[in-house]
C-alpha cells in the first residue's frame, strides 16, 4: 500500500471502533534474499501507523523463503526445512516489535489446509509450534502465542479437519506451548448464531465433538479461542444468498450485500456473548483485486473504497458490544 492507502485503512479501523488489525508478517518478505538478509520496512510501516492510532497488531508468522524450504517444495506456503531457522526469524521479529506493543503472535495461517501447507502434517506443525513458541517466549516472556488459524473444512485429504488436526497436534504435547487457538469459522450463507452440527461456528464449543472438547481432553478446557477470520463474500459465480431458504442451495457461493450486513451484525454479537471467544476479526476491510470474484469480495468496502451496508452494520455491532 501507499502511505496514503495505509493511513486511510487504519483510520477506517479506528472509525469502526476496532482495537486490533491482523496482517501477514511473511518470512519470505523479510528474508527472501537469504539467511543474512533482512527487510523489515513494509511491516515497520504497519506497526508504526497502527501504534500511532492506538491499534494493536496481530502478526501472522508464516511462509518460507526458497532457500529455507525442502528441495522438492516450490510454493510460498511450504513449511520450513528447519524449524529452528523459522524460530530465529520469529525471535528477531519479537525483538524488533515488542517495544512497539506487539505481544501476540500467530504461528502460521491455516496449517491444516493444503493451500497454506502442502500435505498438512500435524506432527510437523507441532514441532514448528513448540520451537517457535519457545523462541518467542525467550525473547518476551509475557508474549501470547496462538496456534495458527485453523481452516474450517471437512476432514478430507489432503486437508485435515480442524478438530482432527488440533487433536493430533495436542497428542504431541505441543498445545501446551500455546496460549490460545485461532480459528476461521466461516458460516456464510448462514448466520453464526444458526446452530447445526455441521456449522463451523457451532463446532467451536456447541457440538458433541468440538474444539472445546478436544482441548478439554488434554486438560486445556479453559484455553481461549481467537476467531482470527470470519466474513462473507458479496460476489461469486453461483447464487447469492439473502437469508432465505430459497437462495440457500448447493450453488450458493456468496451473499447479497444486505445479507452480509446481517451476518456481520450477528457474528459480532455472537462472538461477544460466547465466553470461549476472546477475540474476533473480520475478513476483510476492503475488497481485493483477487483472482476469483468470491475471494475478491469479502470486504466491508468495495474495491473503490465506497462502503457496503456491512460497514455501518459492523460499526454499530461493535459499539453495541462495547456498551454491553
Amino acid at each position: 500500500m501507499s502511505q496514503a492507502d495505509l493511513d486511510a485503512t487504519l483510520d477506517d479501523a479506528t472509525a469502526l471502533g476496532l482495537g486490533w488489525i491482523r496482517a501477514d508478517l511473511s518470512w519470505t518478505t523479510v528474508q527472501g534474499g537469504g539467511p543474512t538478509s533482512w527487510s523489515w520496512g513494509g511491516f515497520d510501516r504497519v506497526v508504526l501507523a497502527a501504534k500511532a492510532r492506538g491499534l494493536k497488531v496481530l502478526p501472522i508468522l508464516a511462509y518460507t523463503p526458497a532457500w529455507a524450504r525442502d528441495a522438492d517444495c516450490t510454493r510460498f506456503s511450504c513449511p520450513p526445512r528447519d524449524p529452528a531457522q523459522f524460530a530465529a526469524f520469529a525471535s528477531a521479529a519479537v525483538a524488533r516489535y515488542s517495544s512497539y506493543g506487539v505481544t501476540t503472535w500467530e504461528v502460521w495461517n491455516e496449517p491444516n489446509l493444503n493451500q497454506f501447507w502442502p500435505t498438512p502434517d500435524p506432527v510437523r506443525y507441532a514441532t514448528l509450534l513448540t520451537t517457535t513458541s519457545a523462541a518467542i517466549k525467550k525473547a518476551d516472556p509475557q508474549a501470547t502465542v496462538l496456534v495458527g488459524g485453523l481452516a474450517a473444512l471437512e476432514n478430507s485429504a489432503p486437508s485435515i479437519g480442524p478438530r482432527e488436526f488440533l487433536n493430533a497436534v495436542c497428542l504431541t504435547g505441543a498445545c501446551t506451548s500455546a496460549d490460545a487457538v485461532s480459528y476461521h469459522p466461516y458460516t456464510y450463507p448462514y448466520l453464526a448464531s444458526y446452530y447445526a452440527t455441521w456449522s463451523a461456528w457451532s463446532k467451536m464449543s456447541a457440538t458433541p465433538t468440538s474444539l472445546r472438547t478436544v482441548l478439554g481432553a488434554f486438560g486445556l478446557g479453559t484455553m481461549p479461542i481467537w476467531v482470527t477470520e470470519y466474513g462473507a463474500p458479496t460476489d461469486g459465480d453461483g447464487m447469492a444468498g439473502d437469508g432465505t431458504w430459497a437462495t440457500t442451495t448447493a450453488t450458493t457461493d456468496h451473499v447479497t450485500e444486505a445479507w452480509q450486513a446481517s451476518i456481520a451484525k450477528d457474528a459480532v454479537a455472537k462472538a461477544d456473548a460466547d465466553p470461549y471467544v476472546q477475540s474476533f476479526f473480520w475478513y476483510t476491510n476492503q475488497d481485493l483485486a483477487a483472482s476469483t470474484r468470491k475471494e475478491a469480495s469479502f470486504g466491508l468496502r468495495h474495491l473503490d473504497g465506497t462502503p457496503k451496508p456491512s460497514w455501518q452494520a459492523f460499526r454499530n455491532a461493535v459499539a453495541a458490544a462495547k456498551a454491553s
